[in-house]
């Protein structure tokens, strides 16, 4: 076991980025919605409350009992989590009477605060909040403030406890990280210990202890996630891993085999299935984004489960689900119908009466990755970008045919093998083609044509929560589409998706 920061989620946008910024100091931390408070055993070294997109004056706004936390264990209130202890204890909140959202400076730091320690006069945070604490109760004391707030910050006395209206938690809180870094470490007194290779160490560890060297089976995807689950698996039970990759007919150009060599060479155990024909005859006719991935869905879970069928004596079945999905599942809004279908093609049926082991389910998709290269795995299944279960399938609007998949396939090689060479790769967070179901018409020599438009997307990000659209150099656009014109036969033009998620999402379907 690990020591622990717990975060009491009150469903704000940042919860998931306070967490993140736990981790990447090293320590160890878990969100839990507010209305679920977890015991808190001696492990548990402080908690952070997280914003909200509640007010503290609404009739129903969260309101969890902390007498379990304030004075014995340290605690930090954001935002939302500062406003409800100064108000629970007799301060005053009322909406702003100026826009409180955005860069401000601060223009007050109380000399001696440990949770302040180190922070620069006029150091730049980021505010996001329509209430303000007006007033606070006489045992409070405030230890920071900007022009335009008094009380952004304060200590009550004789507790641990602190509450701050900024979010340091943000990349535009410059000295966010100083912050948290003194109550994790000066106030929580955290030892920093949580790192890759010792997630590695004792994962591996526990995985031997859960298995008992009993048969995994775990389904491929290519992906960062799979792949790692898998490695962490290998470790622990060896061949008694069965690894299988299957063949949608939906991968990239040349995925297949690229991939399926890559995992032998790291050693797995591991089956290709080429079952293309029976996904694609599948989708025949069919055009609404759902019910193919239902299709494709179901039809992974046949070639799945005969696969499975085929190893004697299996009792597991191993998943690559991280962190967000966890969360997801069991967010303060009560369990979310909106989890992307694709997150795990369909899910798998209860008749294959197999045991699950998720090695990932505490890690956010950065940490995956740090723990992959923590254990020398290659960069091409690493840094690869996020690809959705359905694969092209939802890249093609309307309806896929072998044909379309040949097109897009060729369009997607050429702009992603022309992003490597121009080193751009790397510096986004996804890239991809979307073949789109409207015809358009050009000219080609002395003829006219009346051929199909395809759509790049490249946008960067840290999670795939939100995402701004990469600026991608002309030049290099200019290469892609005049190669996609005149090398993929049915595309004769090439548009940019220039939008931000929100409002669009990162994939079209």
């Amino acid at each position: 076991m690990e020591e622990t920061i717990i975060i009491l989620d009150f469903g704000s946008q940042y919860t998931q980025l306070i967490a993140r910024r736990v981790r990447e100091l090293n320590v160890y931390c878990e969100i839990h919605p507010y209305n679920k408070m977890p015991e808190l055993g001696p492990l548990v070294k402080g908690v952070i409350l997280s914003g909200s997109p509640f007010s503290v004056r609404d009739n129903d706004a969260p309101a969890p009992n902390l007498d379990n936390i304030r004075g014995k264990m340290p605690l930090l209130g954001v935002c939302y989590g500062a406003q409800y202890m100064a108000q629970k204890d007799g301060g005053e909140v009322l909406p702003s009477k100026i826009r409180e959202y955005g860069r401000a400076n601060l223009s007050f730091i109380k000399q001696g605060c440990e949770l302040m320690k180190g922070m620069s006069d006029h150091s730049q945070v980021w505010m996001s909040h329509g209430d303000t604490i007006l007033n606070i109760p006489s045992d409070f004391e405030t230890i920071t403030s900007t022009e335009n707030v008094k009380v952004a910050g304060y200590k009550i006395k004789d507790e641990a406890t602190y509450g701050i209206q900024f979010h340091p938690e943000v990349y535009h809180s410059e000295e966010g990280t100083v912050l948290l870094n003194n109550f994790l470490v000066d106030i929580c007194g955290c030892s920093q210990d949580w790192t890759p290779d010792s997630f590695i160490e004792t994962t591996v560890a526990a995985l031997k202890e859960k298995l008992h060297g009993e048969k995994v089976v775990l389904g491929l995807s290519g992906g960062v996630d799979s792949s790692v689950a898998a490695m962490l698996l290998h470790r622990a039970i060896g061949d008694k891993l069965y690894c299988v990759f299957v063949d949608n007919g939906l991968l990239r150009k040349n995925e297949f085999e690229d991939v399926l060599h890559s995992y032998k060479d790291m050693g797995l155990n591991v089956k290709g299935v080429d079952a293309s024909d029976r996904f694609l005859d599948a989708l025949e006719g069919i055009s609404e984004p759902e019910e193919k991935r239902k299709r494709i869905g179901n039809v992974f879970i046949d070639v799945f489960d005969h696969e499975a069928h085929l190893i004697e004596d299996v009792k597991w079945l191993a998943q690559g689900t991280i962190y967000p999905d966890v969360i997801e599942s069991i967010s303060v809004k009560g369990p979310s119908a909106t989890i992307k279908s694709h997150h795990n093609v369909g899910g798998l049926p209860d008749y294959m009466k197999l045991k699950i082991v998720e090695p990932l389910n505490t890690l956010f998709k950065d940490e995956v990755r740090r723990i992959g290269r923590a254990m020398d795995m290659p960069s091409f299944i690493i840094d690869r970008h996020p690809f959705p279960g359905p694969g092209l399938g939802i890249r093609i609007l309307g309806e896929v045919s072998r044909e379309r998949v040949r097109i897009l396939q060729e369009v997607d090689h050429i702009f992603i093998s022309n992003m490597k060479e121009y080193g751009l790769y790397d510096e986004v967070w996804q890239a991809l083609a979307v073949l789109l179901p409207i015809q358009s018409v050009g000219v080609m020599g002395d003829e006219r044509t009346y051929e199909n438009v395809v759509a790049l997307r490249a946008v960067g990000s840290t999670d795939g929560m939100t995402a701004d659209w990469s600026q991608l150099p002309y030049d290099y656009l200019s290469k892609v589409s005049n190669d996609i014109i005149n090398k993929v036969k049915g595309v004769n033009r090439v548009v940019y998706d220039i939008s931000s998620k929100p409002p669009a999402t990162i994939e079209w379907e």
